[in-house]
């Protein structure tokens, strides 16, 4: 398909078909159109077939050999939505803080073990931070490295008990996750043994 032509363009709310070089027809509701880039933007039906959502797909109109209009919007689009911009900026601010905190541990050289449970920490209690090698939850509750319930330290209290209990649940679920894989992995190791 040649690139559309000035003052060309496909109308939000349009229903357009495509086929792409790689014979893939793909049929759906213009949601956006870029005319510089000559990227088109398809709300289609949802390939999980699940009711009320809709996949969306975008489209480089380099790689397409037919457009088809099967229904041009003349009347102007529904208003777009609008977005919390702050709580979006808070989300980016966190998820910033987040990979600099898991920056920083690999960087400090905290063993992977430590690592993993403070992010299980993490998921529970927002408020920890690496403080070198040592995990500072609550600035109440310092846990050092080899990262065991015997290496909680703090004020005797609530804080360090449910530290403690989060702490002994990490192992537990590790200790779990091993002994799940492994007979998996003997039964592997028996498979190729018999098949050589």
């Amino acid at each position: 398909m040649a690139a559309p032509g000035p003052g060309e363009y496909f109308s939000v709310g349009s229903h357009v078909s495509c086929l792409t070089c790689l014979g893939q027809q793909l049929q759906g509701e213009v949601v956006a159109f870029d005319y510089q880039s000559k990227m088109l933007t398809l709300k289609c039906a949802p390939s999980s077939g699940k009711a009320n959502v809709s996949d969306v797909v975008l489209i480089n109109l380099a790689y397409v050999s037919e457009v088809d209009i099967i229904n041009d919007r003349t009347e102007t689009p529904p208003p777009l939505a609008s977005l919390n911009v702050s709580k979006l900026a808070n989300r980016a601010r966190s998820e910033k803080e987040d990979k600099l905190s898991q920056a920083y541990a690999i960087s400090a050289g905290v063993s992977v073990e430590g690592q993993q449970l403070f992010q299980t920490i993490h998921k529970t209690i927002k408020d920890c931070k690496w403080q070198e090698k040592n995990i500072m939850v609550m600035d109440d509750v310092v846990i050092s490295p080899p990262y065991q319930v015997e290496n909680c330290k703090g004020k005797e209290g609530s804080a360090l008990s449910h530290v403690r209990k989060i702490v002994e649940k990490h192992f537990r679920d590790v200790e779990s996750q091993k002994s799940v894989q492994r007979p998996q992995a003997q039964q592997t190791q028996k498979d190729s043994t018999l098949s050589s």
